[in-house]
């Protein structure tokens, strides 16, 4: 499988970068990720909401992905907010306990207002 990156701007009351994922998240594809990741943080975008909505399976190298970009965006006192509404998907975050480092939001509006 393979993963579809693009990252765009929300223009609600808190405007933020938004990437939004489409597929599957894995050793394959975790790079694609990380460096769309990677690139919004050099550009100075420290805010960041990624939206899973249309990923159907993520593995622990894309969790480490994910991880990995909250670590840098912390160190220029960022965050990083998690669009999930997928059950199988929010089993992983909480069986890892990823859900006490990363706000995870039902709605798009609701992790751009939270960042």
């Amino acid at each position: 499988m393979d993963i579809a990156v693009n990252v765009r701007q929300h223009d609600g009351q808190r405007p933020c970068k938004v990437v939004d994922l489409n597929g599957e998240i894995d050793v394959y594809t975790s790079p694609k990720v990380k460096e769309a990741l990677t690139g919004l943080i050099d550009a100075g975008h420290y805010d960041l909401v990624i939206n899973l909505e249309n990923v159907r399976y993520i593995d622990s190298t894309g969790l480490g992905v994910l991880i990995g970009s909250l670590k840098r965006v912390r160190e220029h006192a960022g965050t990083v907010n998690l669009v999930c509404t997928n059950p199988q998907i929010k089993k992983i975050f909480d069986i890892t306990g990823l859900v006490k480092i990363f706000g995870i939001y039902d709605t798009e509006a609701a992790a751009c207002e939270n960042l």
